[in-house]
C-alpha cells in the first residue's frame, strides 16, 4: 500500500503536513506492508506555483497513492480522488509520521472539502484569495492548524491529569 502525505518540507516523515494538498511543496510518498514502512520518499509537486482542475490527483495517482492524507482539499478533488480509486482522507496535522499513525490507528478517517477552498468548486480556475496571498497565507493557514492541534494535546493533557 502507497499513502501519500501533503507537505510543507522535504522532511520525509518528519514534514509539517500540508493544510491544502494542491498548494502545497512536496508529497511524502510511504510504501507499507502491512503496518511495515517499507520505504519513504518525497517528490516536489510539479504544479505548486499553479495547477489546472485535475492536474494534481491525476499526479497523485500517477504515483501510485492508494491514499491521499492532507489538512484539506476542495470537493472536485476529492470527486476525483473516487472517481481514481485512491482513499482521500483531510483533517491531517503535524508531522507526516503523525498522520499517518492517525490514519493507521483508525483516528484520522474521511474527507470532507475544506472551507477556505471554495474557488475549486467552481468550474472556472480561479482558486480562493486566502491561497493567492503565497508563502504567507499557506504559513497562517499552517499557523491555525497548529493552533488547533495544540489545543487537542492540552485537552488530552488536562483529561489525563485529571483523571
Amino acid at each position: 500500500m502507497r499513502v501519500v502525505v501533503s507537505s510543507d518540507d522535504n522532511n520525509g516523515l518528519d514534514s509539517v503536513v500540508s493544510p491544502h494538498f494542491g498548494r502545497c511543496p512536496y508529497y511524502v510518498l510511504v510504501d507499507f506492508e502491512g503496518r511495515e514502512v517499507k520505504h519513504v520518499s518525497t517528490v516536489a509537486n510539479p504544479y505548486y506555483d499553479h495547477h489546472q482542475q485535475g492536474q494534481v490527483p491525476g499526479f497523485i495517482r500517477s504515483q501510485g497513492a492508494d491514499v491521499m492524507l492532507t489538512g484539506g482539499m476542495g470537493r472536485r478533488a476529492l470527486a476525483l480522488f473516487e472517481q481514481y480509486g485512491v482513499e482521500a482522507v483531510t483533517g491531517a496535522s503535524g508531522t507526516a509520521r503523525h498522520a499517518l499513525e492517525g490514519y493507521l490507528g483508525g483516528k484520522l478517517r474521511g474527507a470532507a472539502p475544506c472551507g477556505k477552498s471554495t474557488g475549486h468548486d467552481h468550474e472556472a480556475e480561479p482558486v480562493a484569495e486566502e491561497y493567492e496571498q503565497g508563502k504567507v497565507g499557506r504559513l497562517q493557514e499552517e499557523a491555525e492548524m497548529l493552533q488547533r492541534q495544540l489545543a487537542e494535546v492540552m485537552e488530552r493533557l488536562d483529561r489525563l491529569a485529571a483523571g
